[in-house]
């Protein structure tokens, strides 16, 4: 039996061990789990029987909540370090859900309206998901300076097309995409412009109910949730930004940063602008400047923060806004955050294992040479 018989495609591994193949190419992405094999010319990966007991227990890790330096800890550090990793997860998992069932005891609380209509557009998804998708995208809605200047911005534009809900939102700053698989769907493409808080307010609503319709018929639509209820809306008038563009001229990778997604995110949102985030790993290090205005070499009675990290490409120095960056921190999904950056002045893609459908883009700012390096 020769090596590509006793080796496995990315799909049939993922399928024996229980995960997506976005999953496993992510874990390739951190160094977590890497494939046996990847053929030069095609770039597919193949797996090993042997690897399959790590990517099971690397699943059920993940499904646990771990963060991902947290599974590797258990993966690869000795019994005493993965005890005290699980049991300090087991704590963390207990406050948080106390906290999600309380701010989900409250969401449930609506007052629905009806409205029939005969739709032009539409498509039925999940309650959650939907509420869901609008929590993700919400951070990227522009604020009211912004709005005056640019009315579509303070909106979100809502497309059914081809079995597909996108939901997408942008600030010039940060583009936010989520993409739902409709489970049915019908009548002719649709796109909408909603006000964010309108938006809001169906998100609340869709939250009571396990599956949503969403019918479009011109400047106005309706949710019909299960017991056949609905909740109206109406759609604003402006012409959207063509998100499209932005994603197919993304330039080509060549750094990677993942990180604790929460870790990340505190040090970021506590650090006054201006203060250096040192993402480390091993000799290497990447320098992530928490603003692009002042003396980046942590003088002037600041100090840097030092958030662990899995790197990858050449050393970097790039800086965002926090104002910007923590919002997309927060829309994630999972315990991990990956960053991907083309270049210190192209837009950097915020991205998770844990969900593929969410895409965002977050836009860098100017880093200012510290004045001891010159």
């Amino acid at each position: 039996m020769d090596e590509s018989d006793e080796l496995l495609g990315i799909g049939a591994f993922g399928r024996r061990v229980g995960l997506a193949p976005s999953a496993l190419r992510f874990y390739d992405d951190c160094g977590v789990l890497r494939p046996v094999k990847v053929d030069p010319a095609s770039g597919y990966r193949f797996y090993g029987a042997e690897q399959e007991g790590r990517a099971v227990l690397l699943r059920r890790l993940r499904e646990a909540g771990l963060p991902l330096l947290d599974a590797r800890a258990v993966l690869d550090g000795g019994e005493v370090e993965a005890r005290t990793v699980l049991y300090s997860h087991v704590d963390r998992t207990r406050q948080a859900a106390d906290a999600a069932r309380a701010l989900i005891e409250e969401m449930l609380r609506g007052s629905p309206a009806e409205t029939p209509q005969q739709p032009r557009g539409r498509a039925g998804v999940g309650g959650a998901e939907l509420a869901s998708a609008v929590r993700q995208v919400g951070p990227a809605v522009a604020d009211a300076g912004t709005r005056a200047k640019y009315p579509a911005l303070g909106c979100v534009l809502l497309e059914l097309d081809d079995s597909e809900v996108r939901v997408v939102a942008t600030d010039r700053y940060r583009l936010a995409v989520r993409t739902l698989r409709a489970m049915t769907a019908g009548g002719a493409p649709t796109r909408l412009l909603i006000d964010a808080a309108e938006l809001a307010d169906m998100a609340v609503w869709a939250l009571r109910h396990q599956h949503v319709d969403i019918e479009v018929n011109g400047d106005e639509g309706r949710l019909i949730g299960d017991s056949g209820e609905c909740r109206p809306f109406v759609g604003r008038a402006g012409e959207f930004p063509d998100y499209r563009v932005v994603l197919d001229g993304m330039g080509t990778v060549r750094h990677r940063i993942i990180a604790d997604r929460t870790a990340l995110r505190e040090a970021f949102a506590e650090r006054e602008k201006g203060a250096v985030i040192t993402v480390r790993v091993g000799a290497q290090e990447v320098v992530v400047s928490g603003g692009g205005g002042g003396d980046e070499s942590g003088g002037g009675g600041r100090s840097a923060v030092e958030v662990g990290a899995v790197c990858s490409g050449p050393p970097l120095r790039i800086a965002f806004d926090p104002a910007v960056l923590v919002p997309a921190l927060d829309a994630g999904v999972g315990p991990d955050v990956l960053l991907e950056v083309a270049s210190e002045s192209e837009p950097v893609v915020v991205r998770s294992a844990d969900q593929g459908s969410f895409t965002t883009l977050v836009m860098p700012v100017r880093v200012l040479v510290s004045r001891e390096t010159g």
